[in-house]
C-alpha cells in the first residue's frame, strides 16, 4: 500500500463552478497508484467541492440559482457581515454541500461517470485563491 499527498491550488475569479478534473485526475496519474481512494479537501469555510454534470452548462446556472433563492446575499436576518453581504451566504452554502469528498481510483484515474465533472465552487463575489488538499491512497 502507497499513498501520495499534495496542496494545489486554484484561481477563482468570483463566486461560480470551477472545473478542476483536469488538474486532480492528472496528480491522480503522476502519483503512479493505481487503484486506491482519492481525498480531495479544501480547507476553506466559504467555498466548497462537488461532484456535478460536466456536459451541459444550463445544470451549473441552474445551481446557482438555486443557491441565490436559498441563501441570498444582503440578507437583514444575517448578523454575521463582517466581510461584506456574500459573506454569510458564502457559509451557508459550504455548509449544505461539503468541503470533501472521496473518489474511487482505479486504473490511475478518477471513477468518475461519463457526465461527472469535480468542480471547486467558489460560494464568494470576489476573486479568491483556494487550496485543494489531494490525499492518495492504495496500490
Amino acid at each position: 500500500m502507497r499513498q501520495a499527498q499534495e496542496s494545489i491550488h486554484i484561481d477563482c475569479s468570483g463566486r461560480g463552478l470551477f472545473d478542476v478534473t483536469r488538474q486532480v485526475d492528472g496528480w491522480v496519474l503522476e502519483s503512479g497508484i493505481e487503484a486506491g481512494l482519492l481525498a480531495v479537501f479544501t480547507p476553506h469555510t466559504s467555498c466548497s467541492l462537488l461532484i456535478q454534470e460536466n456536459a451541459d452548462p444550463d445544470v451549473l446556472h441552474d445551481l446557482e440559482t438555486f443557491f441565490a433563492r436559498i441563501a441570498p446575499d444582503g440578507d437583514a436576518a444575517y448578523r454575521h457581515r463582517m466581510e461584506g453581504p456574500d459573506d454569510m451566504p458564502a457559509h451557508i452554502r459550504a455548509a449544505l454541500t461539503s468541503v470533501s469528498l472521496s473518489i474511487p481510483v482505479a486504473r490511475g484515474r478518477m471513477l468518475l461517470g461519463t457526465w461527472q465533472g469535480l468542480y471547486l465552487y467558489e460560494h464568494r463575489h470576489h476573486g479568491m485563491r483556494r487550496q485543494l488538499v489531494l490525499h492518495i491512497i492504495g496500490d
